[in-house]
């Protein structure tokens, strides 16, 4: 039997569908970000990375670089085995001490990715609750769905940010059932912010627990960095925060922190925990350095909001169709796969911008969209650079600017 056929058949499908991803061969050099060298099939070129998850540069930071050849010089590379096999080494326990600080805590548990964290997280916590029911948001990120499926419990989706029909599904679940609410709290792909005081008085109204992800949160809102539920005065109403060190703290790793016997549980039955290898020294002791320095450090938080803000102005201005975020996300609706496509390669192959297609399944069919993250080391010259060039591949590919949107309606 020719098995070969029953992969190119779906890789043709996806071709077909337009959803074939194409990667980007980048080196990023440290000290110029968003400055990175692009190999591409003819020959390396310069080129400004418009939507990184770095969001405040700081795998490039000083004091994180140089944690991290501290660590590894002083103790290897590897961590050694899994957790429970020689691989709780000092600098781990020491960042899940620092994790747990930062949302106000009993623990932290870490995860070798924010994928692995959601996935196995609520996966475990669901099952280790007799009868549970998931309610579930239905703009939730893929980790946090397949956590969802892999529970094996009832589970209930309820419209997105809808509060009125989450009290719905709490009321119907009725007083007595163990109950799960399950959201992120800044969503990434549209900007938007969860209403999680509300999320917390329905949940103590009808007896459920809490589970929030931050990862697009923490580092970048809070005094300190402890993200949207710190920005907002709930983070000790939430039961489990998860987050992941691979975004505002430039490193790699995801972690869940909440109350000791909930972190202690999901440390003793959950298997994406106990059969991985744990993440070596050096990213520990990077990731601790980056965390400690966003704890009293304001300055890339405030330079990065007014970086966004900026970037939205200018866009707007050039009557570009900016999507509606109040956060560090701009989404730029193009609204069709191929065209998204076909923008991204022209901003990259001949204005030297890389920025991603945000395709389906990331997102709906006909909201494919460009998603663009300033960071604190975008400057205006940049950000100018970026409006005449979009500009430039609108005209080219005939999408609508939202000025002939408005006239032809």
């Amino acid at each position: 039997m020719d098995y070969s056929k029953f992969f190119s058949a779906a890789l043709n499908r996806l071709h077909d569908e337009r959803r074939y991803r194409v990667f980007a061969d980048l080196e990023r050099i440290a000290g110029r970000f968003p400055h990175a060298v692009w190999h591409s099939p003819k020959g390396q070129r310069s080129v400004v990375i418009w939507c990184s998850n770095d969001y405040l540069g700081m795998g490039q930071h000083p004091k994180v670089v140089g944690a991290m050849v501290e660590t590894a010089t002083r103790v290897g590379t590897g961590a050694g085995g899994t957790r429970n096999i020689a691989g709780t080494h000092h600098p781990l326990v020491q960042l899940e001490a620092e994790l747990a600080d930062l949302h106000g805590k009993e623990a932290s548990l870490l995860f070798t990715s924010g994928y692995v964290s959601n996935q196995t997280g609520i996966a475990t916590i669901a099952k280790l609750i007799p009868n549970c029911l998931i309610l579930s948001d239905a703009l939730n990120h893929n980790s946090m769905i397949e956590g969802v499926r892999q529970a094996g419990c009832d589970r209930q989706i309820f419209r997105h940010s809808d509060m009125a029909h989450l009290e719905e599904l709490l009321i119907a679940a009725g007083p007595d059932r163990p109950k799960l609410i399950a959201c992120e709290s800044l969503y990434s792909m549209d900007g938007d912010i969860a209403p999680l005081a509300k999320i917390c008085d329905l949940a103590e109204k009808y007896g459920a627990m809490t589970y929030v992800d931050e990862v697009h949160a923490v580092g970048m809102y809070g005094p300190r960095g402890g993200g949207i539920a710190e920005r907002d005065g709930v983070m000790h109403r939430i039961d489990v925060l998860e987050g992941t060190l691979a975004k505002a703290f430039g490193c790699l790793g995801g972690y869940i922190a909440g109350k000791a016997d909930i972190i202690d549980a999901v440390r003793s039955y959950a298997p994406g925990f106990i059969f991985t290898t744990a993440l070596p020294p050096a990213i520990c002791s990077a990731a601790t350095a980056a965390i400690r320095h966003l704890k009293t450090s304001n300055w890339e938080r405030e330079r990065h909001q007014d970086r966004a803000a900026r970037v939205k102005a200018i866009l707007n201005a050039a009557g570009l169709p900016v999507m509606s975020s109040e956060t560090h996300i701009v989404p730029l609706f193009v609204g069709d796969p191929e065209n998204c496509k076909k923008a991204s390669d022209i901003l990259l192959e001949e204005h030297g911008i890389y920025i991603q297609p945000i395709n389906y399944p990331t997102v709906a069919k006909g909201t494919e969209r460009l998603r663009i993250t300033p960071s604190p080391y975008h400057d205006d010259s940049l950000i100018d650079h970026l409006a005449e060039a979009l500009l430039q591949v609108w005209e080219r590919l005939g999408l609508p600017l939202k000025q002939k949107s408005l006239a032809a309606e």
